[in-house]
């Protein structure tokens, strides 16, 4: 009679090891799987995010690229593209009361998507026929990156050395007065330093700040020229925008969107047509 008390009691022993053996298993995989999909949940939550950062409406992301793709390209100075032609129509410093609307209506009749790059004293200076021109751009599903608030360039780059409290300072300003244009729940990860950042030194805080913030800056690879050198007719700058983006498969186009760039706008058909004429795809960064 012990032998057996003896041998049930070794084999509910044995029981017991066994069963909180597995439920240790058991339990370490629930742990595993929470952790997994805590993990996931995270992920998606940074993959929103980015998705949320578009700049423009639901019609316009049907256009976007991924901004970054295009900025790691420009760093590279690679602008091949797997054989497809693709270029972004810029333009900074808006809105002024004459040209914007022109502008507008050139791309609606064109069927063609644009970024703008939003100045805020521009801004500003243009009371309420600024803000509803904003509205305009976005409505019609073009995309709205940051320029900054002032434009100042010396006080952004002092002595052409980045001013990165002063710069995160003046984007800021300009985020949150487009914000009030928009509404709270607009946001872009879009900006162009003015100047462009290849033109200054010690940038490496921004490139930190940017990385940080999930936020890309975009300069460009070729321009009309409508802010440099001697003052140019429609067709030189037109000339000027076809010169420098022949070869690339993937062009950033640089133009201006503010007072006195009339030969801009007269430009601007022409500047479509090429790019129709050989194939390119419009699209906007976001």
């Amino acid at each position: 009679m012990r032998a057996n008390y003896k041998k049930t009691a070794i084999i509910l022993g044995l029981s017991v090891i066994l069963i909180g053996g597995v439920g240790t298993i058991f339990a370490k995989k629930i742990n595993n799987n929470v952790s997994i999909n805590a993990q996931a949940q995270e992920n998606k939550k940074e993959e929103e995010k980015i998705v949320n950062y578009v700049g423009t409406n639901e019609e316009g992301k049907k256009y976007t690229y991924d901004a970054k793709k295009v900025a790691d390209k420009l760093a590279k100075y690679d602008y091949s593209n797997d054989g497809k032609k693709v270029v972004f129509l810029t333009f900074d410093d808006g809105t002024s009361k004459t040209n914007t609307p022109e502008i507008l209506r050139i791309l609606d009749e064109n069927n063609v998507k644009a970024t703008f790059f939003l100045t805020g004293s521009n801004i500003e200076n243009g009371g309420e026929k600024a803000k509803e021109l904003i509205k305009e751009e976005f409505d019609k599903g073009h995309a709205i990156a940051n320029h900054g608030y002032s434009h100042d360039c010396k006080k952004l780059y002092p002595g052409r050395y980045l001013d990165i409290d002063a710069f995160k300072e003046d984007f800021k300003k300009n985020e949150e007065l487009i914000k009030s244009v928009l509404g709270d729940n607009f946001s872009t990860r879009v900006l162009r330093c003015p100047g462009g950042y290849m033109s200054w030194k010690g940038m490496e805080p921004l490139d930190k700040y940017l990385d940080e913030n999930k936020l890309v800056s975009i300069d460009w690879n070729a321009l009309n020229a409508d802010a440099e050198g001697p003052r140019k007719n429609a067709q030189q700058l037109a000339d000027y925008a076809i010169k420098t983006a022949q070869g690339k498969e993937m062009v950033v186009m640089l133009m201006h969107d503010t007072y006195g760039k009339e030969e801009t706008v007269k430009a601007l058909p022409t500047i479509i047509k090429y790019f129709k004429d050989n194939g390119y795809e419009f699209r906007t960064l976001a």
